[in-house]
């Protein structure tokens, strides 16, 4: 039923307009398909804004957006033939608008290997994604998907923990090791000038230029949200106001009967200012709040004044001792070393006393985060060979807040990295294209502290509460229940239709973490399908 409502609203959308080329579009976040941009967003020739994702796709932007829509077009005058291999289902250009449709299927099979049940796994996913540009000012995109599936052990102890599909949206039913979820997007977008864009969406953000975000990250499910973004020369301004979700605290009724009236609700405002001090480097200054829909007093709901442009509206140092608002203020960088490389990093800062950031005595109330990374293309010379490493670490209790409703989370899932806090990881990614065939390779090394047995709040935990810290001080990263995770992934695809990547593809994901004092946990699946659409999926956890 709701497949078949967003399928018809798509095509209505469309009928209802008098429908040239359009000058702009949206395109819901792919980390692999965005380095297929890298030459031209970090090269030392341009001044892109690269930061705050998903793009605008606009300029040449767009124009390289649609060289990639149309990767070596098969020659065939049969329509079935141009279908599968070169355009959209349904696809409509007209002097003043423009329209697609496409069905989206999702169809894996995989084995475990190592795992002691060695289970078959398996997704099976309908969906469907639909665009319309009206002139050259607004742009339309949607997608919906019904989904079934069986995951490895590791990831289906993580649904049945969360009740969410990471990065997906909640578990609706289910049955021995199978999943059933829906999952939907959609995003309207105005280009006022070249100087003003506003968004109107269900969908996720993620800003920075590496695979992770400390700031806020496309891990957690969709939100709705407005986004508002101005440019003027070099500078750039993005805020975001966002409308969320907190299973771990159900609304219940007035009459305290234990009926549940659906997830808690959880407001954010996201402030980001980017400055291109040249076409090597660029600076952004972030902050973001994150407030219950209702507080001690009663029925709270969107706080106006957080509609506020000014960046950095109050000290951290004195807020979240006492706030019942969770506050950050985070700092982006990147700078451009060689032709075809990029350094970039960021630190963020959810609470300190400044007497006691430097003492090195584990002061609990000291949290940050910070991100290193080099990244670039053309590696040894060879066209669209992309690289990337990157490390990560963040203090315990960074995310926590007095509750859930209010600390950074969406969902029941962390806003900034998946692991949440109290972690140290080093990431390393290449992906190569050519013609049609992508290959990529991914591995992850982590270290991080859980809570144990007794539920002793450790600092990874982000959904535990804030007053319940058992030490002031010598706390250190990866304290806890110690973990040692080495994760790799490699697959490789042929795109059958680049309109909606689909594509046939084979893979293989190995993932050991050795557990303090507990057998090490084994996984190596292999997998292959036929797949399709731009989303990301977060397995590397």
């Amino acid at each position: 039923m709701k497949f078949t409502k967003c399928l018809s609203i798509a095509i209505l959308l469309c009928s209802a307009v008098q429908v040239s080329k359009a000058q702009i579009k949206s395109q819901t976040y792919s980390f692999q398909h965005d380095q297929k941009y890298n030459d031209l967003l970090y090269s030392p020739s341009t001044r892109y804004h690269t930061a705050v994702k998903p793009y605008v796709l606009k300029g040449e932007l767009l124009n390289r957006f649609d060289s990639l829509q149309n990767t070596n077009q098969m020659d065939s005058q049969n329509w079935f033939v141009r279908k599968i291999f070169n355009e959209h289902l349904v696809d409509v250009k007209k002097d003043d608008h423009t329209f697609f449709l496409d069905f989206l299927p999702d169809f894996v099979m995989g084995k475990e290997m190592f795992d002691t049940d060695k289970r078959t796994t398996w997704l099976n996913t309908r969906g469907f994604q639909a665009g319309l540009t009206i002139g050259d000012k607004f742009t339309f995109y949607a997608n919906a998907f019904e989904n079934q599936g069986v995951f490895p052990r590791y990831l289906d102890e993580y649904m049945s923990q969360n009740g969410v599909v990471p990065g997906q949206g909640t578990v609706e039913n289910q049955s021995k090791n199978k999943k059933d979820w829906m999952y939907a997007t959609a995003s309207l977008t105005y280009d006022f000038s070249d100087y003003l864009q506003a968004t109107l969406a269900y969908d996720k953000n993620h800003i920075g230029d590496g695979y992770r975000s400390l700031l806020l990250s496309d891990f957690s499910s969709n939100y709705t949200h407005l986004k508002l973004s101005g440019k003027i020369g070099n500078v750039q301004y993005t805020s975001i106001w966002a409308y969320m979700t907190d299973p771990k605290n159900p609304r219940i009724d007035s009459l305290n009967s234990g009926g549940r009236f659906g997830d808690g609700i959880k407001w954010g405002a996201f402030q980001y200012l980017d400055y291109n001090a040249t076409n090597r480097l660029s600076i952004g200054f972030f902050q973001a709040v994150v407030w219950a829909n209702q507080n001690e007093a009663g029925h709270r709901g969107f706080d106006f004044n957080y509609l506020n442009p000014v960046i950095f509206l109050r000290p951290v140092e004195s807020n979240n001792s006492t706030s019942p608002d969770k506050m950050f203020l985070g700092l982006n960088a990147k700078y451009k070393v060689l032709d075809n490389m990029t350094a970039y990093g960021q630190f963020l800062l959810g609470e300190f006393t400044a007497k006691e950031f430097f003492g090195g005595k584990g002061y609990a109330h000291n949290k940050w985060g910070t991100q290193l990374g080099v990244k670039g293309f053309d590696l040894f010379k060879v066209k669209r060979l992309n690289f990337l490493a990157e490390y990560n670490v963040v203090r315990p209790y960074t995310y926590q807040h007095f509750t859930s409703i209010s600390n950074y989370s969406n969902h029941g899932e962390p806003l900034a990295h998946p692991r949440g806090a109290n972690f140290k990881e080093l990431v390393g990614i290449a992906n190569y294209s050519w013609k049609r065939f992508d290959f990529s390779l991914q591995g992850l090394y982590s270290v991080y502290g859980t809570d144990p047995a007794d539920g002793t709040n450790m600092g990874g935990d982000i959904f535990q509460s804030y007053l319940t810290i058992p030490h002031t001080y010598g706390n250190s990263i990866g304290q806890g229940i110690k973990h040692n995770l080495f994760y790799a992934d490699a697959k490789a695809a042929y795109v059958l239709n680049p309109k909606y990547n689909l594509r046939f593809e084979v893979g293989y994901t190995q993932r050991f973490n050795r557990v303090e004092d507990a057998p090490t946990e084994k996984s190596g699946v292999i997998t292959f399908g036929l797949r399709s659409s731009f989303r990301n999926f977060y397995g590397d956890m």
